[in-house]
């Protein structure tokens, strides 16, 4: 055993996936439905992916929008079946116990309409307590609780619809860990927030969730500070495939002295990484883009894009 980054034990398998595969059947119109025509083609947004992911560790998916990452968490959260292969989460297979996978690990999203907006932070954490099957004293106790960790005890009673980003995003937080699981999904949580809430964020993941309560975290991200700040290794992801795994100091290492995230996603994928500008009105986020001026790559080349699902 050793210690992760952020102070939490790395020991055996939180996750561990063989092959895993999932394609999205092209859409047929009504004619191919009434003649029963096989739909052709398709999107395969995970293709063969295996992961090790031990206990205790901080693990990133890094890749730009429409590589797969989500729907990889998807899979692994049980919310959608895999087409081929295999996995399982602490243990448990994900198709055949399916249901202990999800008594064992939070998701945590960007999506502010899965929250009710004219409740209160307290009051939505109550009603997702319920749907956990606590209630009454305890679940009161562990709201109470919750709040505290992810500071919003003074703005426990404000509606969730007058929280900024930030609140919004901890509250998130707050959610995920309701059953206390020992794995924390997490689709790109400091998406669409400004510098400094995205830094107080991952402050708030190292020090909170992963040294204080030992949580493993499994993080999507198209942010290459992102995830050298967070993460004890990293998955190159791409087109559905992982072109490399490695912590970020080993992958800078491998490429020479002075190499950076973003010579390594290009080295493995032909896309460049490029700041579009910030948060503010107007500007669009980082993101990678085709290199075209015939650099050397690895994992296979650019290839054909696929579109996201």
């Amino acid at each position: 055993m050793r210690r992760s980054s952020g102070g939490g034990i790395i020991g055996e398998a939180a996750i561990e996936t063989c092959k895993l595969t999932k394609t999205f059947a092209a859409p047929r119109g009504l004619a191919d439905l009434l003649r029963r025509r096989p739909s052709a083609g398709g999107v395969t947004p995970v293709d063969g992916v295996d992961l090790l992911i031990r206990k205790g560790e901080v693990f990133g998916i890094l890749g730009p929008n429409g590589a797969g990452k989500t729907t990889l968490i998807k899979i692994l959260c049980t919310l959608i079946l895999p087409t081929a292969g295999r996995a399982k989460v602490n243990g448990f297979d994900l198709e055949r116990e399916s249901g202990r996978v999800r008594e064992s690990i939070g998701l945590v999203t960007t999506d502010e309409r899965s929250f009710y907006w004219r409740l209160t932070g307290r009051e939505n954490l109550e009603f997702f307590a319920s749907l956990h099957n606590f209630y009454s004293d305890k679940a009161r106790d562990m709201v109470d609780d919750l709040l505290g960790v992810v500071d919003l005890k003074d703005a426990a009673d404000v509606r969730f619809l007058n929280y900024s980003a930030g609140m919004k995003q901890r509250m998130a937080i707050a959610r995920g860990l309701l059953n206390n699981p020992a794995v924390l999904f997490m689709d790109e949580p400091t998406r669409s927030l400004d510098p400094g809430a995205a830094q107080g964020l991952r402050d708030f993941i190292k020090e909170e969730i992963v040294r204080e309560r030992g949580k493993t975290i499994f993080v999507s991200t198209h942010n290459l500070e992102e995830a050298e700040e967070l993460c004890d290794r990293v998955a190159i992801f791409d087109e559905g495939k992982i072109k490399v795994i490695g912590s970020p100091n080993e992958l800078k290492a491998a490429l020479g002295e002075g190499s950076k995230l973003s010579d390594v996603f290009l080295h493995y994928t032909g896309k460049r990484f490029e700041e579009r500008g910030g948060t503010e009105a107007g500007a669009t986020a980082p993101g990678f883009r085709p290199d075209r001026r015939g650099l050397g790559r690895g994992g296979g080349g650019l290839g054909r894009r696929r579109g996201g699902v």
